[in-house]
């Protein structure tokens, strides 16, 4: 009976350190900063009537221009120890995503009428959705995306970012999407945009562009806002390993079981 335990606890001790490295491989830490909707270099500013359903912050900048038609549901957090620890959260994290490697190249390519798996996504240069259309992200709920852009982010006018159920084929608000943008990025008016905008310059949401389950985080620049919605998802860690790794990881893994069992004569 104690060989018996003994020979399931050294399985058990053999499977546990595989299964902790490969949950948290290519991780994407929030930290501080997934708790913010908002979160600027320099300044942000308001016009008109915007709802941030999350914490705000600016570091190392002190500038909050409108707050007055503001409502924000979290903490504002102004150039104090909170918001510094926030900015180097978000250096990390976007540093992170930038580093991701196995990108799929979508060089040149608009993103409106796009259909996308899971994955890590790649612009050399600018990324766009063109007026009118709908980029769709299919995966089970906490699936993660990744956009690595060069440059720019823009928008077109009523353009849209929808994440799909792919087991229902309905509308989900829980992904883990990412726009790693190196420079500036800039939502259309009436844009309704999903995922953490990861930029290093500064972000613009024009008139009633809204972020469900997202935010705009700057780290260098402004966030100029007009009368938008955003919403952040509160997420801190997104480590969802891609279809395909779960697939050799699990054969891996029946190996390593059937090797270990046998060793040991279980």
């Amino acid at each position: 009976m104690k060989l018996r335990l003994f020979r399931r606890c050294a399985l058990s001790s053999l499977l546990f350190p595989v299964l902790i490295i490969s949950a948290y491989a290519d991780s994407i830490n929030m930290g501080t900063a997934g708790t913010y909707a908002v979160l600027a270099g320099t300044t942000v500013t308001n016009t008109g009537t915007t709802t941030i359903n999350g914490d705000l912050g600016i570091s190392p900048g002190c500038a909050l221009t409108g707050g007055s038609t503001m409502t924000v549901s979290g903490t504002i957090n102004l150039c104090n120890p909170a918001s510094l620890k926030a900015q180097n959260d978000l250096i990390t994290a976007y540093n992170q995503a930038a580093g991701l490697k196995n990108a799929s190249s979508l060089t040149g390519t608009d993103l409106g009428g796009l259909f996308l798996k899971s994955g890590v996504y790649s612009f050399t240069s600018s990324a766009g959705l063109a007026a009118g259309t709908t980029l769709t992200l299919e995966g089970t709920p906490g699936a993660r995306f990744v956009f690595q852009i060069g440059t720019t982010l823009t928008t077109g006018s009523a353009s849209s970012v929808i994440f799909i159920n792919s087991l229902t084929g309905k509308p989900m608000t829980d992904p883990h999407i990412y726009w790693q943008v190196g420079s500036s990025a800039t939502l259309g008016t009436s844009t309704r945009f999903e995922g953490n905008i990861l930029a290093l310059t500064s972000i613009a949401l024009n008139t009633g562009a809204t972020i469900n389950c997202g935010s705009a985080l700057a780290r260098n620049g402004a966030v100029t806002l007009q009368g938008n919605t955003i919403t952040s998802c509160g997420s801190k860690t997104a480590a969802v390993p891609e279809p395909g790794t779960m697939s050799y990881m699990g054969m891996g893994l029946l190996v390593l079981v059937a090797g270990v069992r046998r060793r040991l004569g279980i």
